[in-house]
């Protein structure tokens, strides 16, 4: 028996975008920061690609900044880039995303995450299987 199960709460680094893949299947991929427990203890930075529903609803409800809980599993993928280089990325493969926040403010300053113990969140190139 294996398990491969991941749960991580934190804030979306950008706003999401909905794609369909060739076959018309919905799936979106996010940042997500999750804060380390302690004072100053740092940020971890994660993808998550949800599909389907999933992928529809936290499109349609979730935004930069907004505090979530994903439920998920581990992902590793493997590629080579347009120039020829190995690439890897592991992912949170969304099984469900739920709301760990109140409920939005009106405006565009409605999530603006807090910059302390946040590092900056630089985006890996990928040209794997995922319509981004």
């Amino acid at each position: 028996m294996s398990l491969n199960r991941i749960s991580v709460m934190g804030r979306i680094g950008k706003d999401l975008e909905l794609r369909r893949t060739q076959s018309g299947k919905a799936v979106t991929r996010f940042p997500i920061a999750v804060d380390r427990d302690g004072k100053d203890a740092g940020t971890d930075w994660f993808y998550v690609v949800a599909w389907e529903r999933t992928a529809e609803f936290a499109a349609q409800y979730c935004a930069k900044g907004r505090k979530v809980v994903v439920d998920g599993r581990l992902q590793a993928r493997d590629w080579t880039d347009k120039d020829g280089n190995k690439r890897r990325a592991v992912e949170i493969i969304a099984n469900s995303v739920y709301f760990a926040d109140s409920k939005p403010q009106e405006g565009p300053a409605a999530y603006s995450p807090a910059s302390s113990n946040q590092s900056e969140f630089n985006e890996v190139e990928d040209d794997g299987d995922l319509p981004f």
